[in-house]
């Protein structure tokens, strides 16, 4: 599932869009919408201009003009791209007075859904990791008796962290991916906080990380994968100490770790 660095730079790679008008929109497929009448919304969407597109987390929210809302979330393998023939998988086409946006989602994971506030589900989520301070982060840590992994996957914790960027932060802190929130101590918590904002930095400079599906709305593939340290390297050699990286199941998530470098 693309995370925050990959879903920032699907935002930027649209942000051209920005002043386009929504010509018309045909859309394919009542699973993507949630359920909603693929003619209501396409009729609630045309005739309005993209005001702003901004990543909130995972999602990607474009207000349009007349206080509308049009969100997207990839899922595991939904693509924004610009321009290019509608396939099999694309299920909108939003035709603007400049260009063509599509909706592409081999597995229909990913939703659009069209509001006239600001989307709830939006608004609940935690915190942008590039954006808490470390002081309410840490405050944070300190009321969460959970496994590290598990709060750092939880969304209204902090929004946008996935899996793959979990791992390399934990890595780099030196954090066993099974130790305490709560219980973090010393300098555990900066380090934590250093190397999360450090990892999703690179990550976005990268293009993210193009593991299966992922690309930006231009077709580019990210290359941030070359650097991952564990995330899917089970058995292969730690880049710090040549212990074999592990493997362990945290909150229902594959979560590969060092087990020299890294303490509960």
């Amino acid at each position: 599932m693309p995370e925050l660095p990959e879903v920032e730079t699907v935002t930027r790679s649209i942000a051209p869009l920005i002043g386009r008008k929504i010509v018309s929109a045909e859309l394919r497929a009542t699973r993507v919408l949630r359920g909603s009448d693929p003619e209501r919304v396409a009729a609630k969407i045309e005739g309005r201009r993209i005001q702003s597109i901004k990543r909130y987390g995972k999602f990607i929210v474009m207000s349009l003009d007349k206080g509308v809302y049009l969100t997207v979330h990839l899922g595991m393998t939904g693509r924004l791209l610009l321009g290019g023939p509608p396939g099999k998988h694309t299920h909108a086409i939003l035709n603007l007075d400049k260009g063509v946006l599509l909706y592409d989602d081999s597995r229909m994971f990913g939703c659009i859904e069209v509001s006239d506030e600001f989307p709830k589900r939006v608004a609940k989520l935690g915190p942008e990791p590039l954006e808490v301070s470390f002081e309410d982060f840490a405050t944070s840590l300190k009321r969460h008796k959970m496994r590290i992994k598990a709060l750092l996957l939880n969304q209204t914790f902090l929004r946008g962290m996935g899996n793959i960027y979990a791992d390399e932060a934990l890595f780099r802190s030196g954090i066993h991916p099974m130790a305490m929130a709560s219980r973090l101590r010393g300098g555990r918590p900066r380090r934590l906080y250093d190397a999360m904002r450090d990892v999703l930095t690179e990550a976005i400079a990268a293009g993210g990380s193009s593991i299966s599906d992922y690309v930006d709305a231009e077709g580019r593939k990210g290359f941030f994968q070359i650097n991952h340290r564990v995330y899917q390297r089970t058995g292969e050699p730690c880049v710090t100490c040549d212990k074999p990286i592990r493997r362990l199941l945290v909150a229902q998530r594959s979560s590969h770790f060092c087990p020299q470098c890294q303490k509960r």
